[in-house]
């Protein structure tokens, strides 16, 4: 019997499949295991190379199996797909994973520590009570709404109807039912807002302490929850082989449906780390805002583009050669320094 050298296994929350090839890819076994023996089946395995999915609980069976002496890879789902063969089941897709895994030219996310996805959590927990926030507002001026009570759009005026909930004259228009409904609400948005202004200043405190997030924040349209959100949840910048791909790898790049030497480009992929795609483009869109209204530098390249471009377009555009300065950035491990502007 070959020995086994690259094991493809497919996780779940109780049943999970290891499919085992020899170097040649031939198929060694196909065994399905239940969480509780995933451990001790491993471990009676020779050292080798084990593929997962980069899908919930990977980094943790990750870093459980390196202890164990084993090479982790962990492949982006989508890279996987194209190996499964017709029918989808837990068999198929373990086999497609060890045959992804094989390939030469295949693309592997960096296993996280513990400590990485712990501080990745403080943005994950952020972006979740701002959601939350938003969606509370919006049901309380929709419901507002229906007993004829309307204001603008924005926090403040949202503050203005809160207030105006207080008063008694006013809150005696709406029904008897509806008043506690509407004080609850307004409560849970101000312990919300409460919680999101203590996670920020628990951010700009890690921002300062961290030598790389200062280092970021040098480049212009990167605060402290960008700078602390790339050093927490990007890859090490060594993954990359140029600030473009550091760009691609946040979905700011164009897609291409080129052929037969025709290049055709069309809208930013959005393939890539939602998270910091997100947090790159408000704080480029805060940049070209600025630029609109008070005049970018003289012949600078934000000047140029801003003279032809939509103001939209240029944003993105800002973002991804933001993104590839921070690649810059992190790889020299020096502070921005920003081009000087060549007069015409």
């Amino acid at each position: 019997m070959s020995e086994v050298s690259t094991i493809g296994l497919d996780i779940a929350k109780h049943v999970f499949h290891a499919h085992g090839a020899d170097s040649a890819g031939r198929a060694v076994f196909s065994r399905r295991l239940t969480r509780g023996k995933l451990l001790d089946f491993f471990a009676s395995q020779p050292r080798c190379t084990v593929a997962l999915e980069a899908c919930g609980g990977a980094h943790h069976w990750a870093r459980e199996l390196e202890a164990m002496g084993h090479a982790v890879r962990l492949i982006p789902p989508a890279y996987v797909k194209p190996f499964v063969k017709r029918h989808k089941n837990d068999a198929v897709d373990a086999e497609a994973i060890c045959e992804a895994a094989q390939r030469p030219t295949m693309r592997f996310v960096a296993v996280k520590t513990e400590e990485q996805q712990a501080a990745a959590l403080v943005f994950r927990t952020r972006d979740l009570l701002v959601k939350q926030r938003t969606q509370l507002g919006n049901a309380i001026r929709g419901h507002l709404a229906e007993y004829g009570w309307v204001a603008p759009k924005g926090p403040s005026h949202l503050a203005m109807l809160a207030d105006l909930l207080d008063d008694s004259e006013m809150a005696a228009t709406l029904p008897q039912a509806a008043r506690p409904m509407f004080a609850m609400m307004v409560d849970m948005l101000a312990e919300l807002g409460t919680r999101v202004a203590a996670l920020d200043k628990e951010i700009a405190r890690r921002a300062r302490e961290d030598e790389v997030a200062r280092r970021l924040m040098t480049i212009p349209g990167i605060g402290p929850i960008t700078a602390t959100a790339i050093a927490a949840i990007a890859p090490p910048a060594e993954t990359f082989a140029k600030g473009r791909d550091f760009a691609a790898w946040l979905g700011l790049v164009p897609k291409q449906a080129s052929t037969g030497g025709k290049q055709k480009l069309g809208a930013i992929s959005r393939m890539g780390e939602r998270t910091l795609r997100r947090l790159l483009i408000i704080g480029s869109s805060a940049v070209v805002l600025q630029a609109s209204r008070r005049g970018a530098p003289k012949g600078s390249w934000l000047e140029g583009m801003l003279a032809r471009k939509p103001r939209m377009l240029v944003t993105v555009a800002l973002a991804n050669k933001t993104a590839r300065i921070v690649w810059a950035v992190l790889i020299k491990q020096e502070d921005y320094r920003a081009p000087v502007a060549v007069a015409a």
